[in-house]
């Protein structure tokens, strides 16, 4: 049996790029492996996908505050700077990483597999985050439903979770407009509500001592890990549905709550408030990292989703087009979202007669406490916080469809054989384990640990993640290369603005933000809770474990190698043989092998190995998932040199990959 096999593989036989086409007979030329990973069915699901994933809660409760502390409308100047520096370029970067390879997170680190642990690193920071970000969705659900009533329950003192201290912030009118409220030892009804009712944070010491599980969080932790799961069920094919609606319906609740709101009196003076240009502020170097920090986080730049919507665009996708329609718009949004919250924080003030800065906060604190606060003074309050509330589940969702899709991508692309056609089980397994992660938030104590999550999870590990891709793909992969790349996508070559920032100011500008993070710390905090040292040190150990995946990664890679040191390490820089478009039609110039004479030659992906006993050479060409598996099984048995020639070609399955191999001694 044995003579058998060995004298069918030393047979040659006439691979299909040998062929003629009337040799090939009804092969279908078209046929290539990565034609059951799927596409974007429709021309706008990727675009809106991308407007989706970028705008998001942050637009909404982060970007106002940034503005208004940081020098009103002076703050534009830093942003739309920073936007220039660092938002465009680095968007495009991992557009064009992830369209050119069709391939997660993971595995297009056969640009140079030395860095693969940078995808590793992406993975551990989206996970943790999806887990903490699908626990907001749940609050916003929480509230959704609490919003469906005559009377918002949040609206008077008196019910049993209120406290002595509860008074309704409503001002009393005299004849000169509103008298002013001592506000001083007193808390709002939606506060209280917020703390006292939905976290119930009174039964817990600390972050240590969480409590018991709120089964009304934890039901709503649930139904938004369906909702996730059901729209993520069949890959971009629902999800890149489901956003025609979730992508674009908050720009409408976004228009009626501006319109609303500057028709309210006293609007005016919010949004004076948070426009008035305070210049003195650019001299301070904290406005500037302010606005690359808002940048950073708003474009989503670094956690994968971007890379994973491109991997499924089709090869020539105009991304240099849609880098600037996402990126402008995002910025646009979050000045749209500042009117909105304003004008309506504006006329809060006016009725409180209290100053904007008494009543303008950020982060949940805006979501959950002030805004609510704000819809109880509205005539039809509850159609308002609806409103508000549903705008930023469609927010929230869109993003946390982007953070499982990479996991998911990621995961499946590394091994396609086994895990593709159980793509929707294995989706669902990831949904349910993330969701047993998160009971801790649904306890009494659980904010304290989203805090923990929100403040370390994707604070400097991130930005390492960045700088090294950045690094890797314009530095070792060399800049060259990747816009000549691009110029296989699109038909023209990144300009001079492109590529100075990818090898100069983008990772300038990151570094800078590193340092100032890391010299600026501060310990994390929620209202007057200090969070003990073990917890800043778990949260520290958090950050840390997302960069040292870097260096394990080039461990490993540096391991596979074989020769010195510095053999190792120009090995595992240099990309792999089958690096390149996925698709065969798509592998021109240096990623195909052309013969003469052939009319219609396919394109060829080699991957070589040279077996120091017999000298035996494989070519591996485009193959059924099977047959790549026992090719490298053969292949790397010679490699390790552990077996005779004869014996790894053995373990060859010839009959697997039929006329799409041939074997040379």
């Amino acid at each position: 049996m044995k003579k058998l096999q060995r004298a069918h593989l030393r047979k040659p036989v006439t691979p299909d790029l040998l062929m003629t086409p009337s040799d090939q007979g009804d092969v279908d030329l078209d046929m290539d492996f990565a034609a059951d990973r799927g596409n974007w069915t429709g021309k706008l699901d990727f675009l809106l996908s991308c407007i989706g994933y970028c705008v998001g809660l942050g637009n909404v409760w982060r970007f106002p505050y940034r503005a208004y502390t940081n020098g009103g409308g002076a703050f534009l100047v830093p942003y739309f700077l920073m936007l220039a520096i660092c938002g465009i370029p680095l968007f495009f970067l991992e557009l064009s990483l992830g369209q050119f390879s069709s391939l997660g997170p993971l595995a297009v680190w056969k640009i140079s597999p030395l860095f693969k642990g940078a995808g590793a690193a992406m993975l551990l920071i989206v996970g943790l985050v999806a887990i903490y970000y699908n626990m907001i969705i749940a609050y916003v659900l929480f509230y959704l439903f609490a919003s469906l009533t005559s009377d918002l329950p949040w609206e008077h003192c008196g019910n049993w979770w209120n406290t002595e201290l509860c008074l309704e912030h409503r001002g009393s009118k005299d004849g000169n407009g509103a008298l002013p409220l001592n506000l001083t030892y007193t808390v709002s009804p939606s506060e209280e509500y917020w703390s006292r009712y939905v976290l119930h944070i009174q039964g817990s010491q600390g972050i240590g001592s969480p409590g018991e599980i709120r089964w009304n969080l934890c039901l709503c932790l649930l139904l938004a890990w369906v909702i996730v799961f059901l729209c993520i069920l069949k890959g971009v094919k629902s999800s890149g549905k489901v956003v025609y609606f979730t992508a674009t319906f908050p720009y409408l609740i976004l228009l009626m709550l501006l319109v609303r709101g500057v028709t309210l009196p006293g609007a005016w003076k919010g949004i004076q408030f948070y426009l008035t240009p305070q210049f003195h502020h650019l001299l301070s170097s904290k406005v500037w990292i302010e606005a690359a920090l808002q940048i950073f986080y708003s474009l989503g730049v670094g956690f994968g989703g971007l890379l994973t919507f491109a991997s499924y665009n089709t090869f020539h996708q105009n991304i240099y087009r849609d880098t600037f329609i996402v990126t402008l718009g995002n910025a646009i949004t979050s000045i749209l979202a500042g009117f909105a919250i304003f004008s309506v924080l504006g006329y809060m003030s006016q009725e409180l007669g209290v100053p904007v800065d008494q009543v303008a906060k950020a982060g949940p604190g805006l979501a959950f406490v002030v805004y609510p606060q704000a819809m109880t003074m509205l005539p039809l309050s509850p159609f308002w916080s609806f409103l508000f509330f549903f705008m930023l589940l469609t927010l929230g969702l869109d993003s946390q469809f982007a953070f499982l899709e990479t996991i998911v991508t990621a995961v499946t692309d590394e091994f396609p054989y086994y895990l593709r056609p159980k793509k929707a089980v294995f989706s669902g397994l990831i949904c349910m384990a993330m969701y047993l992660m998160g009971l801790i938030l649904t306890t009494d104590g659980g904010m304290y640990w989203l805090v923990l999550l929100d403040d370390y999870s994707a604070s400097f590990g991130l930005m390492v993640v960045v700088i090294t891709t950045c690094l890797a793909v314009t530095r070792v992969y060399g800049i060259q290369r990747f816009c000549r790349d691009i110029h296989m996508m699109l038909g023209f070559k990144p300009g001079f603005y492109f590529r100075a920032c990818w090898l100069f100011l983008s990772p300038a500008t990151l570094l800078a933000l590193l340092v100032y993070s890391i010299v600026k710390y501060q310990p994390s905090e929620y209202g007057s809770y200090r969070f003990p040292p073990w917890a800043e040190l778990l949260g520290i150990l958090m950050g840390l474990l997302s960069c040292l995946m870097i260096p394990a990664g080039m461990l490993v890679a540096v391991l596979r190698e074989e020769g010195s040191l510095w053999e190792r390490l120009q090995q595992a820089s240099r990309p792999a043989m089958d690096w390149g478009p996925s698709l065969e039609e798509n592998r021109t110039g240096m990623y195909v092998a052309t013969l003469a004479g052939s009319q219609s030659p396919k394109p060829l992906m080699v991957h070589m190995r040279k077996d120091t006993s017999g000298g035996l050479l494989c070519a591996r060409m485009t193959a059924s998932a099977a047959c790549i598996w026992s090719m490298d099984k053969m292949l790397f048995c010679l490699q390790r040199a552990q077996s005779s020639a004869d014996t790894c070609l053995g373990d060859f399955k010839p009959e697997i990959c039929g006329e799409d191999v041939t074997v040379v001694g």
